[in-house]
């Protein structure tokens, strides 16, 4: 990850290490959640644009968490 990454990117990053144990689709279910509830729906957009500029340092886990919102 770069160090002029975004918070969203750092952030969601961070959700996505906490459920790394978790098969991915129960990771991702976990992440999709953590953002819908904890998440300012100004962040989660931000992420989603994000997600769609294809930012190289997003987890993938958070990438697919983000198309599900």
């Amino acid at each position: 990850m770069t160090e002029t990454a975004a918070p969203e990117v750092r952030l969601g990053n961070d959700i996505a290490r906490q459920f790394a144990h978790l098969p991915d689709g129960d990771a991702v279910a976990r992440i999709a959640d953590h953002l819908l509830r904890f998440w300012d729906p100004r962040m989660r957009a931000r992420l989603r644009d994000l997600v769609a500029a294809g930012d190289p340092d997003l987890d993938a886990r958070v990438v697919v968490a983000a198309e599900l919102l």
